[in-house]
C-alpha cells in the first residue's frame, strides 16, 4: 500500500511555496492565497501560453499544459488566467486538429515537443486536447451545456483516431496513451479509448514510477480507468515508493515532487 503519510511529508519537506499549496488543495480542497497564483502566471505571456524557458518569450504548448496541469492542482481551472490559455490552445490549433510547437523553439526542443516531429505532433495534440477535455468537464461535469471547445475537440480526437494502430497501439511516446484515452473517450470513442487502456494496462510493469503516477492521476482525473488498471497502477507505484516517501522523476531530481504529487492525486 502507497504510504501517503510519508508522501506528504515528502513534499511538505520539499517542495517549493506551488508545489505545497497543490498538496494543500488535493488534501482539502481548499483554494490557496492569491500569491500563489500569481506566482504561475507571472510567466504567462500576452498571448495566453507559458514559454518553456523563464526566460522565453514564446509560447510552448508543452509548457502551456503543464502549467494547466499546476493550476488545475490548485483549483483554478476555471480562472482567468487559464481561460486565457485555453484560449490560446484554440487559436493555434491546425487545421488539421493537431498541435505543434512554433518552429523558432526547435533548438531547444526535447524530442516529445519537436517542431513538425510526427511523433511529437501526436503527443501533444493528446496532451492538449486532454487539458482542454478536464477544462470542460471541471466547467460542466455532467454534460449539461455543450463544451465551450467542441470543434477543437472534435477535430483533435479524429486525428488521434486516425493515427492509432489495429492493435491499439500508437506512434508516439507512451504518455501520448493516457492523455488519448482520456480525449478520446469524452468525445466517444469508447472503442479505441478502451484499447488504448489495453496497451497501457499491458505496459505497466515495464513503466517508470513517473510513468505509473502519471497515468493514474489522468485517468482518475477524468473519471476513466477499470478497477483492475487503477488497482496494479496503485501496487506498482507501492512497490517503487522511496524510503524518504517520493517517486523518482524521469527528468531529473527537481521533477521528484510534481511526481509525488502526481502519485498522491492517483491514491488520494
Amino acid at each position: 500500500m502507497v504510504d501517503i503519510d510519508a508522501a506528504i511529508g515528502y513534499v511538505v519537506a520539499h517542495g517549493d511555496p506551488v508545489e505545497r499549496a497543490r498538496l494543500s488543495y488535493l488534501r482539502t480542497g481548499n483554494r490557496p492565497a492569491p500569491d500563489v497564483f500569481e506566482r504561475i502566471e507571472s510567466g504567462q505571456t500576452p498571448d495566453g501560453g507559458w514559454p518553456a524557458g523563464a526566460d522565453g518569450t514564446v509560447s510552448s504548448v508543452d509548457a502551456t499544459c503543464f502549467r494547466l496541469a499546476e493550476i488545475d492542482d490548485l483549483g483554478g481551472l476555471g480562472g482567468p488566467a487559464a481561460d486565457r490559455a485555453f484560449a490560446w490552445l484554440a487559436a493555434v490549433q491546425g487545421g488539421d486538429g493537431t498541435w505543434q510547437e512554433d518552429e523558432t523553439l526547435a533548438p531547444e526542443a526535447p524530442p516529445w515537443a519537436m517542431p513538425g516531429d510526427p511523433e511529437a505532433t501526436l503527443y501533444l495534440t493528446a496532451v492538449a486536447g486532454f487539458w482542454m477535455t478536464v477544462a470542460e468537464i471541471e466547467a460542466h461535469p455532467r454534460h449539461e451545456k455543450p463544451a465551450r471547445h467542441a470543434n477543437h475537440l472534435a477535430a483533435a480526437a479524429r486525428f488521434v483516431v486516425a493515427q492509432l494502430r489495429p492493435d491499439g497501439t500508437w506512434p508516439s511516446f507512451l504518455a501520448t496513451g493516457w492523455h488519448a484515452a482520456g480525449l478520446l473517450h469524452e468525445q466517444q470513442f469508447f472503442y479505441e479509448s478502451a484499447r488504448v487502456q489495453i496497451v497501457l494496462g499491458d505496459r505497466l510493469d515495464d513503466m517508470s514510477p513517473a510513468h505509473v503516477a502519471n497515468l493514474a492521476a489522468a485517468l482518475r482525473r477524468v473519471n476513466l480507468g477499470d478497477d483492475w488498471l487503477l488497482r496494479t497502477a496503485r501496487k506498482r507505484l507501492s512497490a517503487t515508493q522511496r524510503t524518504d516517501g517520493g517517486w523518482d522523476s524521469d527528468e531529473g531530481p527537481v521533477f521528484d515532487v510534481n511526481t509525488t504529487l502526481a502519485a498522491i492525486r492517483a491514491c488520494r
